[in-house]
């Protein structure tokens, strides 16, 4: 296997795994703090070990970066600190929703594979943006809709409040998505995700001290969570999906990416003990295969989540 070859196939995976994971990180941290509090402190510690990877990128680099002119560089600092800005409360908004479902009662697995609803709804929005929409997009919104009743909706026709809640955090990933592909082809990625990631722990901070204030006792059991999430997911994920992404086929690292949901499902079942019925296990497939037809048709990068900091 070629070395490109290698990096688009197993950084992907090993990124997935990475963030699939994390959901269990997410899932542990609720009976310590609230989702504000788990949010602001991993935030901030992804801005952390972004800093470390800037400075390990700019290490790495090996041409100078173009001459630019004082206009260039004034344009260039003030569309990354405004999309870092811009990119940050559209993550605060995703993942203080997806953290308000897990602390409300949504499972792991359940979680990973609703929040993955983005996938499907970014090329939904790109008609707002005058962009065409391929029939495979629509057979995936169907499927979407199918899983996500078979995942949520019970037998009374009722949803649970912890998965609205993590339904409109796809939404909130959506609107994030849409705002790194606008500002992403501007400026530096990594850098403008270091913003990002401050501005998301500031945001998370205010809500924490006007609706949680917590305490050191609370904090201090689920640091192993933060440090996972923050360094794992956020530091060392992201690394390798951008350097997956590199001279490789977007498609494949995109597919491979969606496995993430997938990983969260398992280690949900592994570490935490959870199980799924057979209808939500059905959603789940149907979910998942929605998720591929839509990248098969329109690659996607993924959250930091974060993003997908988790």
């Amino acid at each position: 296997m070629k070395h490109n070859q290698f990096r688009q196939v197993v950084f992907p995976i090993i990124t997935a795994m990475i963030w699939g994971s994390s959901f269990v990180a997410q899932s542990t941290s609720t009976e310590h703090v609230g989702a504000y509090t788990f949010n602001a402190a991993r935030s901030f510690v992804g801005f952390l070990a972004l800093l470390v990877v800037v400075q390990i990128f700019k290490m790495l680099r090996k041409e100078p970066p173009a001459e630019q002119t004082a206009a260039e560089k004034k344009a260039g600092r003030r569309d990354l600190i405004l999309g870092g800005i811009c990119c940050g409360i559209a993550l605060a908004l995703a993942c203080n929703l997806q953290q308000l479902g897990m602390v409300a009662g949504a499972s792991a697995g359940k979680t990973s594979f609703i929040t993955t609803l983005y996938v499907v709804l970014v090329p939904i929005c790109g008609l707002f943006l005058k962009k065409k929409v391929s029939p495979t997009v629509w057979i995936s919104v169907l499927l979407a809709v199918a899983g996500l009743y078979c995942l949520c909706i019970k037998e009374n026709f009722t949803i649970a409040p912890s998965d609205l809640l993590v339904m409109l955090c796809a939404f909130g990933y959506t609107l994030h998505i849409l705002v790194i592909d606008y500002f992403t082809q501007r400026v530096d990625g990594v850098k403008m995700s270091c913003i990002q990631f401050l501005t998301c722990a500031i945001l998370s901070a205010i809500l924490m001290l006007i609706f949680e204030h917590p305490t050191w006792a609370d904090i201090v059991p689920c640091m192993g969570s933060v440090l996972y999430v923050g360094v794992f997911s956020s530091g060392v994920a992201y690394t390798l999906q951008i350097l997956a992404q590199k001279d490789s086929n977007p498609t494949i690292v995109a597919l491979l990416l969606s496995l993430e949901s997938v990983f969260g499902a398992v280690s949900g079942a592994i570490f935490l003990h959870e199980t799924m019925t057979g209808k939500e296990l059905i959603g789940c497939v149907l979910m998942l295969i929605a998720v591929v037809l839509a990248q098969l048709d329109l690659p996607l990068k993924k959250r930091d989540n974060s993003a997908k900091e988790a």
